[in-house]
């Protein structure tokens, strides 16, 4: 297969490139990244060499640069596209939510157009359990079944594209599916989110910021777990079907944190409880029974085990972090386009 990936200088998608890469040998990527602050081209620097690999730096939401992209290919068509191209902070939607707008919602209709005008056989929108909204303790996991009603301006973003997705399909006949995944952790995780952050702060000895009383839960998947099952639904999904994908990790932040702090052997006095983000979400669970059933992923990395890797891999890669935190990593573009 040749396939097109958007947004793989990020986390997900670069793990999903490093996968795909070494389990199909006969798989080639192109990948698209408009390289905003989250997008790192060190996170694929061990695949730059590989011939089955191509990058292109552009923005999903210029339809100009979409279009030509896939001229350019028209020769040998993509087979599939994979968009995770996305604002994916919520804290950042909180502040602005105009870039999650064009970004997520702008760009994921370019690219279902060009999708569907060039004849791509498969598109595969990756999106999020935030769609759904918050559940009480007490409610079950969310199924496919659920209503969507996102609850911040990132997770609205991500719904309004699914439902894209959704209506390119009904409206088209078009093969699009929808991915929507629990808490990801895991190796090359930008240091804004929840781990990468506490881990980083740790190893300095700064105090990690818990929001309100720490009690909020999350669902949690190691990246690779889930680049696994995003390749099952690129290769046997049903078309306009929307597949949950968690791995039954329901932690609350404050005994993360704890975990953490267990695992660096550091204080609790580090603890910090800081005023709660507006509109807070109280607890995440999924149901992927789904894609149990049809596909027959399983996860295979236990949280205790993932989460035990995850530290590992920070306090191996501490230039790497380090060079995030301090805008270094972005001197990176300059070198690697410089060489070009």
């Amino acid at each position: 297969m040749k396939i097109l990936v958007t947004g793989c200088c990020g986390f997900i998608g670069s793990n999903f490139v490093r996968h795909v890469l070494a389990k199909h040998k006969d798989y080639r990527v192109v990948n698209i990244d408009k390289l905003t602050y989250a997008g790192n081209l060190e996170n694929l620097k061990d695949v730059e060499g590989d011939p089955r690999y191509e990058f292109a730096r552009g923005d999903i939401a210029d339809e100009k640069f979409v279009v030509q992209l896939f001229e350019k290919h028209k020769g040998e068509q993509f087979d599939a596209l994979v968009n995770f191209a996305a604002e994916s902070h919520v804290d950042r939607s909180i502040m602005g939510g105009d870039d999650f707008i064009t970004t997520n919602i702008e760009g994921t209709h370019v690219l279902l157009k060009a999708g569907m005008h060039f004849g791509i056989p498969r598109f595969v929108q990756i999106s999020t359990d935030e769609v759904y909204g918050s559940l009480h303790l007490d409610d079950p996991p969310f199924t496919e079944e659920n209503k969507i009603m996102p609850n911040s301006i990132y997770s609205a973003s991500k719904a309004a594209a699914d439902l894209l997705a959704r209506a390119y399909f009904k409206t088209h006949g078009y093969c699009t599916l929808v991915t929507r995944c629990s808490n990801n952790y895991g190796p090359y995780q930008f240091p804004e989110k929840i781990i990468p952050l506490f881990v980083s702060n740790l190893l300095e000895n700064k105090e990690v910021p818990v929001y309100g009383d720490g009690m909020q839960v999350r669902d949690w998947i190691y990246v690779d777990d889930h680049s696994e099952a995003i390749d099952l639904v690129l290769q046997k999904g049903r078309a306009g079907e929307v597949y949950n994908i968690g791995a039954d990790n329901e932690v609350a932040n404050i005994n993360l944190t704890k975990m953490l702090l267990r695992h660096l052997n550091k204080p609790e006095s580090l603890i910090k409880y800081v005023q709660d983000r507006p509109g807070h979400d109280r607890r995440y669970a999924m149901n992927s029974s789904k894609i149990r059933a049809e596909l027959g992923w399983r996860p295979r990395v236990d949280f205790e085990t993932g989460l035990e890797r995850t530290v590992k891999w920070y306090l191996d890669n501490r230039e790497w972090w380090q060079r995030i935190k301090s805008g270094e990593y972005m001197h990176y573009y300059e070198k690697w386009y410089g060489n070009r």
